[in-house]
């Protein structure tokens, strides 16, 4: 009934100050409220705390871009109070754009309120928790030496200052710095100051209790890249090509039995710096049933790669994942000689000839005949092949773009070593102003004991018309024409051709 009465004329803080009153008079049956109580009654906030890790995850999963950036979904069975409460959301990332954050109730999404959100990323570490005890009583541990014995010795001192790690107590009367030898025992841990990165919501909750809550962010720390093998045959005319995924974990903690999707292209992205963790590497290799690797789709612009099972991405570790293997794949190996379009601007007068490289490529088309067919991110392709004792070795290496499917693949893996190209500059002559004919010599001598075929490319420019030529020319574009000189095993062949160029 004198509560029935006091609701009517008086506010909820009147009343909290009146039940204390009664409470010290002795008054049967009242307890008095707390301080907190009586804060959290004045001001409507969050007087509960619960507290989440990853051992009540449901689902995982994490999609991995190729440019140090991951979006993270985390769900998690909770059981909820219901009313204005504090939630501790553990074992998170260390590198999280605070900004993208977003929780969400999957059952109970408009019972479930975020009043505000935090990230706490003040970690533990001894220096901070000595800067948090500034004017707090810690316990000094020190060692003495007695009669040749160590013993250790326990003293109460005022943490007055911690500066530059030399800090400043007092210890009764007399303020002591310069302490040797000396370890602290704290009596517990100081607020907003954690030994893992957690997310903070204030939250209301109107719904149920047990509840799957997501908490999904975009964090870095965390990329991927693509790797492949080619392994040429003998005879250059197949390959096997074997592709990796490689993820970096670097980003604070550890993402058990998850999904895992990786994105191919370039997304773009606002310029702005975040923390990032950083850490040594291992190296975790894969191997399992392909059945169980990637499978791939488009996403707007961009390919998904979503792997069939679920992997677990360790901190500071470095996952190999198979991505394809594709054999018996059609392949052309190409020589080639690149001219310079600056060959067409001035006469060359040093009385010898110009030696040039002759490139090597392997080129082959990623189509479902040839044994692949699924667009293959970029990546670094590193080049086998068999030499005569069965041994595989190392010929070579080249970066592929994004390649979408029925597109060539062409890899530079070198550069000749027994085929010698030569040119020389034939004749300049001045037709009219800024009119010349050129004429050019192009020896090629190979040393195989396989013929060969040579393509020879001339970057012209201008307006040009080839006037002779002893090897067909072939015009690839307004600036580029191509030759293609056949040479017999152990023979030579030579290329002359006359062009007329107005600049």
């Amino acid at each position: 009934m004198i509560l029935q009465i006091f609701s009517r004329r008086f506010p909820q803080t009147r009343i909290l100050m009146l039940l204390s009153v009664v409470a010290v008079a002795g008054l049967p049956g009242i307890v008095a409220p707390t301080r907190a109580q009586a804060d959290g009654a004045q001001s409507g906030a969050a007087t509960t705390d619960s507290a989440t890790t990853d051992k009540d995850q449901t689902e995982l999963s994490v999609t991995v871009y190729n440019s140090d950036l991951a979006l993270v979904r985390d769900v998690r069975k909770l059981e909820l109070p219901t009313g204005a409460f504090r939630l501790r959301f553990e074992d998170v990332a260390a590198t999280i754009n605070p900004v993208t954050v977003h929780l969400r109730s999957l059952n109970e999404a408009e019972r479930l309120s975020v009043i505000e959100q935090d990230y706490e990323y003040d970690l533990l570490d001894p220096q901070k928790l000595m800067h948090k005890y500034v004017g707090r009583e810690v316990t000094l541990v020190r060692e003495e030496e007695e009669n040749n014995s160590t013993k250790w010795t326990e003293t109460k001192a005022l943490l007055l200052s911690d500066n530059n790690d030399a800090p400043v107590w007092k210890i009764g009367n007399e303020i002591v710095t310069g302490l040797s030898r000396v370890s602290y025992r704290f009596p517990d841990l100081p607020e907003n100051l954690y030994s893992r990165p957690t997310l903070i919501w204030s939250l209301e909750n109107r719904g149920a209790k047990a509840q799957q809550v997501e908490a999904s962010y975009l964090m870095t720390g965390m990329s991927w890249k693509a790797d492949y093998v080619l392994t040429v045959g003998r005879d250059e005319k197949q390959v096997d090509l074997d592709g990796w995924v490689t993820v970096v974990n670097n980003a604070g903690t550890a993402f058990p039995n998850a999904k895992l999707q990786l994105v191919a292209g370039e997304v773009h992205r606002v310029v702005a710096k975040y923390p990032r963790a950083m850490a040594s590497q291992r190296l975790a290799t894969a191997m399992v049933d392909a059945n169980q690797q990637f499978e791939q789709e488009n996403f707007s612009e961009y390919h998904l790669y979503t792997l069939g099972r679920r992997t677990s991405l360790e901190n500071a570790e470095s996952k190999q994942i198979s991505l394809l293997n594709g054999t018996n794949v059609p392949v052309e190996k190409i020589l080639r000689v690149n001219g310079n379009s600056a060959y067409f601007r001035n006469a060359q007068t040093i009385g010898e000839p110009v030696p040039e490289p002759v490139m090597v490529f392997y080129k082959f088309k990623n189509s479902s005949a040839a044994g692949l067919g699924m667009p293959l991110p970029a990546g670094t392709i590193r080049v086998y092949q068999a030499d005569s004792k069965g041994g595989t070795q190392f010929a070579g290496e080249d970066y592929i773009a994004h390649t979408p499917k029925d597109e060539d693949v062409s890899i530079h893996v070198g550069d000749a070593f027994d085929v010698v190209a030569e040119r020389k500059q034939m004749d300049w002559k001045k037709v009219a102003d800024r009119l010349h004919e050129i004429e050019y010599q192009i020896a090629i001598r190979n040393h195989k004991d396989t013929p060969i075929t040579v393509q020879v490319r001339e970057p012209v420019g201008g307006d040009w018309e080839m006037l002779n030529s002893t090897f067909p020319a072939k015009k690839l574009d307004s600036s580029t024409i191509q030759f293609e000189i056949p040479v017999a095993k152990n023979d030579s062949a030579t290329l002359d051709y006359r062009i007329r160029v107005h600049w």
